[in-house]
């Protein structure tokens, strides 16, 4: 009898285990329909439930809140390849087929990089009530599909944000990213906090997927390709990123974070 299908626990962005953000990650061996993977997600009540199934000599990635399906997610993809390689199941670099296209990882000393989508952001008008849901005035707004994002006056700020959930829930389902230039208490460029009632997610310890908007933005602030983000959530994560400058890797991403597994079993439901 088969004990089940193999299930791990990662926390990512992270150098040790209770730090950064922890996802699941699923390992299949058929194809599950949709509803039957939400429940499975719904089941982690993680940020995100990552569902890998072998396809040729890569792996077909879907990730899942507790209540959507998502088109991208950093940590939960840093928690996939650090799983895969830990349990024995490919040995160098990955390739994952996403609704993002082509995602990669790859072994940098002691970090994992993962080559993503840069996705610079737009400025527009703030939307009416995300000041107020927020708490702080924004320096900037600028948007992508799925996020808004938000400078505000310093990171000081950023840290002792208190948001309305209820507020930021009612702008539907989008994320917002608080971010503002680092200061002395970390060794680090920028800091921010996402935001995402209206996908599941009140408050997400750290968030890759909002790092391909925060690195091109402040890579143009501050005029350098390579960076280093600390999300300010309570668990907290270092997110470094780089903006590779080969013509061919334009409109891309490094991001570069460590991974702890913390817990390993099998799902037999």
């Amino acid at each position: 009898m088969s004990e089940g299908l193999r299930l791990l626990q990662v926390d990512a962005f992270a150098d040790r285990a209770f730090r950064g953000n922890p996802a699941a990650v699923c390992f299949l061996e058929e194809r599950r329909d949709d509803a039957w993977l939400l429940a499975v997600a719904a089941e982690m009540n993680l940020s995100e439930t990552a569902f890998l199934l072998r396809d040729g000599e890569g792996f077909e990635l879907r990730w899942f809140t507790p209540a959507v399906e998502v088109p991208l997610c950093g940590h939960a993809t840093l928690a996939s390849a650090h799983a895969i390689w830990e349990e024995g199941l490919a040995n160098g670099a990955l390739a994952f087929s996403t609704r993002s296209g082509r995602l990669t990882a790859e072994r940098e000393d002691d970090w994992i990089r993962l080559d993503f989508p840069a996705k610079p952001p737009q400025s527009a008008a703030c939307p009416a009530g995300l000041a107020a849901a927020l708490g702080a005035e924004p320096v900037m707004h600028a948007m992508v599909p799925g996020f808004h994002l938000v400078e505000v006056a310093d990171a000081a700020t950023v840290r002792a944000l208190d948001p309305d959930l209820r507020g930021l829930a009612a702008l539907g389902d989008v994320a917002v990213i608080a971010t503002a230039a680092g200061d002395a208490e970390r060794e680090c460029d920028f800091v921010s906090r996402v935001f995402g009632p209206g996908i599941g997610i009140d408050e997400d310890p750290v968030t890759g997927a909002a790092h391909c908007i925060l690195a091109p933005f402040w890579s143009a602030r501050l005029g350098r390709r390579e960076l280093v983000g600390y999300q300010a959530s309570a668990r907290g994560g270092i997110v470094r990123v780089r903006m590779p400058d080969q013509p061919q890797a334009a409109g891309r991403v490094h991001l570069l974070g460590r991974a702890v597994t913390t817990l390993r079993g099998h799902l037999v439901a």
